[in-house]
């Protein structure tokens, strides 16, 4: 019954994370690409903002600037690939996903299963000291005996 419970466990883990990384096709107009770009691309005067939230004028300039690129027919990423040679890659909110900026992704999920496998270590070691105690002889009830006794 306990291999049933862990693949249950298991399938449901992996529909969530399929569901989770899907695509959901992006943004259908113009505008609503233009917005979902300026939300990834941090302002370069404010701190912590992203380039939609913030009224600076650095922001209003990229904003527009990437709304005329979307209008001129540029994808997503020529858009950011033109921000990030123009700003560097600071620019962008969201690190990337290859080189040395895939550990950002990577270390967090290393971390998650070393400790399930830490745990699921140390369950084992408990229960197997349980059982160990458990199977006291008589021998071992008698010394506990004698020694209660004295």
């Amino acid at each position: 019954m306990r291999r049933w419970s862990y693949a249950v466990l298991l399938l449901v883990v992996g529909t969530a994370l399929f569901i989770g990384t899907r695509s959901s096709g992006g943004p259908a107009t113009a505008a609503q690409r233009a917005d979902h770009i300026s939300s990834e691309v941090r302002c370069p005067t404010c701190e912590g903002l992203s380039a939609a939230e913030s009224e600076s004028p650095a922001s209003l300039a990229i904003r527009k600037e990437i709304r005329r690129r979307v209008d001129m027919g540029e994808s997503d990423d020529e858009i950011r690939s033109f921000l990030v040679g123009r700003y560097g890659h600071d620019i962008l909110l969201r690190p990337g996903s290859t080189g040395v900026a895939a550990l950002v992704w990577a270390l967090p999920v290393a971390a998650l299963v070393c400790a399930m496998a830490g745990l699921a270590l140390a369950f084992r070691r408990w229960r197997v000291r349980a059982a160990l105690g458990a199977t006291a002889t008589a021998e071992d009830r008698l010394l506990v005996d004698q020694a209660l006794r004295q």
